[in-house]
């Protein structure tokens, strides 16, 4: 028979091929391939069977359930009779070939004899173009062999795999429903779909068809929720469904135009150097005065969704020691990259543990550190803080985050733009109101006593049957007492602290 040999593809074809082909042009015979999605290794193996040699690899399939299969599919004649049988059946194999066997983990400690044959197919199959390729969701390798065994861990498939996947999808759908084959289109969706399996968005495809009669741009919203049932799974992460414009936050007009410029840098980013790709942000001020929302109204800005990482249930181990539950969470995001992660009240969540918890603390503490360096270019971090100042020093230097915006008590204007925003929200326009009025009587007010004060005058209207009015707005505001007064002391703690330590998120009020 004709020998086979590698030779260089040229073609991309996406990080799990281009990986595979690494390991089998460096002529290592048995591999190790760790993934829980058969029908993407099938898939793969079959790509390098027909792509990676001079002619098309015959590849073999065995399982415990199926038995030995042909390169047709077809249940081979002379079958071999169990997993130490299939390895006696490769060693005879006279020509070149790509064996797959499926979950063979298990035999691999089942006995020294099985251990021992694996190693003599090393010798066998190397130089000779013999492949042997196991695969399992499990990676069992026994301590002698890690050394003959390369392991490829498929992770999410990357944009380029999906792209494929999804023209492959709406080729197959087309002849039944109605599918937008727009190049923006697919770039859209696949792009949605990034962070999941290829099985996982399989079923977003489906569930999205199924509800919507077809599949294109708008299907994005069908989409995102397959996302969200993957990672709210866990417990660690939460996937925030909210719709938060940019435009819902009233003022911070200097941290608006900040995302907005860095909003074409990270869309941009596959093709820029890495020291220019934006990370993330620190967000510190004043409680409610739109912290959380202007996070929200990132993910909006830079059209991804948003994950909130649980720090109580990190530190609640039910999901083991905190350390390993936080690497796990970060894990989770990265796998459905890109995205804006969200670590609220970070201070706290990071730094303020005590007790038996410290140990753990300090090891979570230096694990974030480094994941904010190391992180995927895909993930945007947003972080909050009502106290910056307990934050040590290495975690806010510049380099960890782009920027540490500071959110103050609203200036005047912001303060009728927010109330403006709120009473649009809820379909009341705001021009016959003459809410200006209100601009010294609410001086100090946080974003969120403003909110209180729409929704209380609105109660007050609606317990009366009437439209709301200016009296309505000016009785709630009287009852009011902002925190700015409460908390007299902390709130001048935390402003006089930012003052010159943090870039402002809305201009002075003498800049305006």
């Amino acid at each position: 028979m004709k020998e086979i040999s590698p030779k260089i593809h040229t073609t991309p074809t996406g990080l799990a091929f281009e990986s595979l082909k690494l390991i089998i042009g460096s002529g290592r015979p048995l591999i190790y391939i760790c993934s829980a999605e058969e029908a993407r290794v099938r898939t793969l193996l079959e790509q390098a069977a027909q792509g990676l040699f001079h002619s098309e690899m015959p590849l073999w399939t065995w399982s415990v359930t199926g038995g030995l299969l042909e390169p047709g599919g077809k249940s081979a004649r002379a079958q071999p009779d169990g997993a130490r049988a299939v390895l006696d059946f490769i060693a005879s194999h006279p020509g070149p070939a790509l064996f797959h066997l499926k979950d063979f983990h298990p035999f691999l400690n089942d006995s020294h004899e099985t251990r021992r044959r694996i190693r003599d197919l090393y010798e066998i199959c190397l130089d000779r173009n013999k492949f042997v390729v196991i695969t399992s969701p499990l990676r069992q390798i026994p301590e002698e062999l890690v050394h003959q065994i390369p392991v490829l861990e498929l992770r999410s498939p990357d944009m380029e795999e999906l792209l494929a996947f999804v023209r492959a999808e709406m080729e197959a759908l087309s002849q039944d429903q109605f599918v937008d084959h727009g190049d923006q289109s697919v770039y859209r969706i696949a792009r949605t779909l990034q962070g999941l399996s290829i099985d996982e968005a399989r079923h977003a495809i489906r569930r999205a068809v199924a509800l919507r009669g077809g599949l294109d741009g708008e299907s994005i919203p069908v989409l995102l929720e397959e996302k969200r049932l993957v990672v709210n799974r866990s417990g660690l992460v939460q996937y925030v469904s909210d719709g938060t414009r940019i435009d819902d936050v009233g003022g911070l007009q200097n941290l608006k135009k900040w995302l907005a410029a860095r909003r074409k840098l990270f869309l941009e980013r596959d093709s820029l150097a890495a020291e220019i790709v934006p990370k993330g942000i620190l967000i510190m001020g004043v409680s409610g005065c739109g912290k959380s929302l202007s996070i929200k109204a990132t993910a909006g800005c830079f059209e991804l969704p948003l994950y909130r990482i649980d720090m109580i249930e990190v530190y609640s181990g039910s999901h083991g020691n905190p350390d390993h539950a936080f690497a796990e969470a970060c894990r989770i995001v990265e796998s459905v990259a890109p995205a804006v992660v969200w670590f609220d009240e970070i201070e706290m969540g990071l730094t303020a543990q005590t007790g038996e918890s410290s140990n753990d603390l300090g090891r979570i503490f230096a694990f974030f550190l480094t994941w904010m360096q190391e992180k995927p270019r895909g993930l945007f971090v947003a972080a909050t803080a009502n106290r910056i100042d307990l934050l040590p020093a290495e975690m806010i230097r510049k380099g960890r985050f782009d920027e540490v915006f500071f959110v103050d008590l609203p200036t005047d204007s912001e303060r009728i733009d927010i109330l403006s925003i709120h009473l649009r929200k809820r379909g009341i326009d705001p021009s016959p109101l003459e809410i200006s009025r209100l601009k010294k009587l609410t001086q100090d007010w946080t974003g969120a006593e403003l909110e209180q004060c729409v929704i209380s005058a609105m109660t007050a209207a609606r317990l009366e049957d009437r439209p709301i009015g200016f009296a309505d707005l000016l009785q709630a505001a009287q009852g009011v007492v902002p925190l700015s007064k409460t908390m007299r002391e902390q709130v001048n703690h935390i402003r006089s602290w930012a003052f010159d330590r943090a870039v402002r998120a809305s201009p002075r009020e003498s800049e305006v």
